[in-house]
């Protein structure tokens, strides 16, 4: 509930924010975030799921504390590199406006690696408050500070100044009752032990995020190079208000389903009947919504966000294909756990990066920003229909046989 409601708070911010920053000042942000979204797979290793899922809370605690650790010297090491290369004047593509800002990188892989491993203690000890009080002060922290930044004039820097700030704030909030769990003391010996039994989630748990996180982002990561930051920008907002969603209220009705199916699955009952429906009925909503979006999205956002995000609803309108597919894939994202099936969920996520880099490619070559977004879009749709048929083939399958 708290991530929802930090969600929430971070886009009724953007009726403040996108009033402040032009689209350029947020493709540039974007192309930030992006990399932190990558490198915090790699600070942490994924290890943080481990902790909740630990058989004892001995192994939570030491795992844990291996997990903040490695954050710590992955973020140092980073931060080393970025130093160098700003004082070089070596930063690559887009960084270069950034300057020594760029080094905002290295603290905000730092802040939100520790709150992820953080909140898994929290939840493994049922601490719900307390991650829904940290995730609320990170976002509102950060919405503040955005603004604030933003009304001084610091167009360029306002934005990932604000984020990292606003993670800080999160990471003090977690910081201040992690007293209050009732964690065992562990020793380096014990933390070394526990990691190298839970190496299966740097294994092949953190290559396949980091392999799924590459890929959505890679608009950002590689196309972003190539053309303008107002493009970007507007890119990142349409994907900030058809995507983003998407994810949130998905993930609400996977958390639901994903407990169902796995005493339905336990219980020998068939499920797969079910899951139909719900798919039928999310896409058939999805696509409702969709055709409102497509109408409306325009004069929507030069109502609420002013002229200089006209153009935003083109985006949208390429994003809408994706949005609809999603509804149906992401709230079935768990089948792979139930039934072990990730190596080839693993092989799905390669073939949908190799069909996303192909989109990018061809938008680099034809110097047409815009179809590499469709076809971008286009592949991730397709990727997206072909994991929920997937989910319920292999749950009809699998149900069958139980």
């Amino acid at each position: 509930m708290g991530s929802a409601v930090a969600q929430v708070i971070t886009l009724v911010a953007y009726f403040v924010l996108l009033r402040i920053f032009t689209p350029a000042d947020y493709g540039l942000f974007t192309v930030f975030f992006s990399y932190i979204e990558v490198l915090v797979i790699a600070s942490t290793c994924k290890y943080e799921m481990g902790v909740v899922a630990a058989d004892t809370d001995r192994g939570a605690a030491a795992l844990g504390r291996f997990a903040l650790q490695l954050n710590v010297l992955v973020s140092l090491v980073l931060l080393a590199v970025l130093a160098v290369l700003a004082t070089a004047g070596w930063l690559p593509g887009k960084f270069e406006r950034l300057g020594w800002l760029a080094i905002l990188i290295a603290p905000m892989v730092l802040f939100t690696g520790n709150n992820r491993v953080l909140s898994a203690l929290y939840n493994r000890f049922h601490r719900y408050r307390a991650i829904a009080a940290s995730d609320i002060a990170g976002a509102g922290t950060g919405a503040v500070l955005k603004t604030v930044f933003g009304l001084m004039g610091m167009h360029s820097a306002g934005l990932p100044a604000g984020a990292v700030l606003g993670q800080a704030a999160a990471n003090v909030g977690y910081r201040l009752g992690l007293r209050k769990l009732p964690l065992p003391q562990v020793d380096a010996a014990e933390c070394r032990a526990e990691a190298r039994r839970q190496r299966n989630y740097p294994r092949y748990v953190a290559p396949k995020d980091f392999v799924s996180s590459f890929s959505a982002n890679l608009p950002f990561l590689w196309l972003a190079l190539y053309f303008d930051n107002a493009a970007v920008g507007l890119l990142a907002i349409a994907t900030t208000f058809v995507v983003r969603p998407c994810h949130l209220v998905c993930a609400a009705f996977e958390r639901v389903l994903f407990a169902r199916t796995a005493e339905a699955v336990r219980d020998g009952r068939p499920v797969v009947g079910s899951l139909l429906r719900f798919v039928a009925l999310a896409e058939g909503v999805a696509v409702v919504v969709a055709v409102v979006a497509w109408f409306f999205a325009e004069p929507v956002m030069f109502f609420c966000f002013g002229d200089r995000w006209v153009g935003c609803g083109v985006y949208i309108r390429a994003l809408l294909p994706w949005a609809v597919a999603l509804a149906g894939s992401l709230p079935l994202m768990f089948i792979p756990n139930i039934f072990s099936t990730q190596r080839t969920e693993f092989c799905i996520y390669l073939g949908q990066l190799a069909l996303r880099a192909g989109a990018v490619v061809v938008g680099i070559l034809t110097s047409d920003f815009l179809l590499a977004v469709r076809l971008f879009a286009a592949a991730s749709a397709l990727t997206s229909f072909s994991l929920t048929l997937w989910y319920l083939v292999q749950t009809a399958c699998r149900t069958k046989a139980v």
